[in-house]
């Protein structure tokens, strides 16, 4: 399965889910001379109250006792390491980061895939995302709204809002400017309370 319908399911199942529809989320935001970064991070918990094995399905329970059914998929590996009881935690993480300084080249746009499952025979879980660098052309700057226009390499134009009057000083039309986003889900299982 493709990084982007792993991120994209678990999202959908994050947000989407009634059962899970209250993640714990934060958001913080960094800046330095140049730069700023803005990461957001949501979290939910939820625990296994039933498995069906035939069809890969997991009947998940969160703590205010709302319940969902996840169907997982094959590229899952360790499966059968499932328990009731055990505690599922689904972590997903967006960030993008805007470097005011000066570059030099074409427009262009690079993908990563980052992916790291679980070993086998471990409890099911693992990480997936992707990283997005662009490099994009200034093409206005309005200091009295507070933004930078930029040019992708397919010649997307974005409005980017820079909060901080001392970062858009540096920045000036035709400069390039280089901007970083990833995202990613990780999935981790622990073991249940012993009763």
């Amino acid at each position: 399965m493709k990084a982007n319908h792993v991120i994209v399911a678990m999202v959908v199942l994050m947000a989407g889910c009634p059962a899970l529809a209250q993640p714990q989320t934060t958001v913080d935001v960094t800046k330095a001379p140049g730069s700023a970064t803005v990461v957001g991070t949501a979290k939910v918990t939820a625990t296994i109250v039933a498995i069906e094995r035939e069809t890969r399905t997991v009947t998940l329970k969160d703590a205010k006792g709302k319940v969902v059914q996840v169907e997982v998929g094959e590229e899952a590996r360790n499966f059968d390491q499932l328990k009731i009881g055990d505690v599922v935690t689904t972590e997903y993480r967006e960030a993008i980061s805007l470097s005011l300084s000066k570059t030099s080249g074409p427009r262009s746009a690079t993908e990563r895939v980052i992916e790291n499952r679980a070993a086998p025979g471990a409890k099911p879980g693992g990480t997936i995302g992707r990283e997005i660098t662009v490099m994009a052309d200034v093409i206005a700057v309005n200091s009295k709204e507070k933004t930078v226009t930029l040019k992708g390499p397919q010649g997307n134009i974005v409005d980017v809002h820079v909060e901080d009057p001392e970062q858009i000083k540096h920045v000036r039309k035709g400069d390039q400017v280089e901007v970083v986003y990833t995202e990613a889900v990780a999935i981790s299982v622990t073991p249940g309370a012993v009763k």
